[in-house]
């Protein structure tokens, strides 16, 4: 059994056949909760958890599926280009309200910790949250994070961006698909991104390059911005 459970592609299976089910289950209730990504996770923690199998194990298939993470934003690229005119258009509007976006995720991180009294390095391990992954572990490990915290918080902040981030758009009544696509991929990087695509084509190429310009923007200035924090 331990052999049958070690094969990569035992888990790339599971971890396709629980998704696809779940995204006919989405299709079928229309609910936030069921959410392909949210209901993904959550039977696959469950799995782990109930047979006692170690995330090291279930990683030697799902790191195949995290590789074509990279190559599937690269891909956007090809919609960057069908789009440009448009994107174009719209860069200004765009890049402030991704910078502000940006910075209003790292300025309430601080002002709502401060208020808790939380300990100067869970301030800088949950800072970077809406950053995609890659780069916040990079960012809380320069800025004396914990990255495994970091991971965990982005991880969950992308789930919840993906399951719920569209309704609650929708409550507030934006109906601009650049906008749409612009607040999730820079409040929930790639798992938004993935959302975003599900709306519209133009609402991913938003979401996919809000994601690289939010992702850019504070790896360049969060340690900048830490040390002003810090001095006040």
């Amino acid at each position: 059994m331990s052999e049958f459970i070690s094969q990569p592609v035992v888990w790339v299976f599971l971890t396709l056949a629980v998704y696809f089910l779940s995204q006919l289950l989405h299709i079928r209730l229309k609910w936030v909760l069921t959410s392909p990504i949210l209901i993904t996770i959550l039977i696959l923690i469950l799995v782990l958890v109930l047979f006692n199998i170690e995330f090291e194990v279930y990683n030697t298939g799902g790191k195949y599926i995290s590789f074509f993470l990279g190559p599937s934003v690269v891909a956007l690229g090809v919609l960057f280009y069908e789009n440009y005119e448009e994107i174009k258009n719209n860069i200004k509007p765009f890049l402030i309200a991704v910078t502000l976006g940006g910075l209003t995720s790292v300025f309430s991180v601080v002002f709502i910790l401060s208020l808790l009294h939380s300990p100067d390095y869970l301030i800088r391990s949950l800072i970077p949250k809406s950053v995609t992954t890659p780069i916040a572990i990079e960012i809380s490990k320069s800025i004396s994070g914990l990255p495994s915290v970091t991971a965990g918080v982005v991880i969950t902040v992308g789930i919840f961006g993906n399951a719920f981030g569209f309704y609650i758009l929708k409550f507030l009544g934006i109906k601009s698909k650049s906008a749409i696509g612009s607040a999730l991929g820079t409040a929930s990087h790639g798992i938004g991104t993935a959302r975003a695509l599900e709306e519209s084509e133009i609402s991913g190429i938003y979401s996919g390059l809000a994601l690289c310009v939010n992702g850019c923007l504070t790896a360049l200035l969060l340690p900048y911005l830490i040390t002003w924090i810090s001095i006040i």
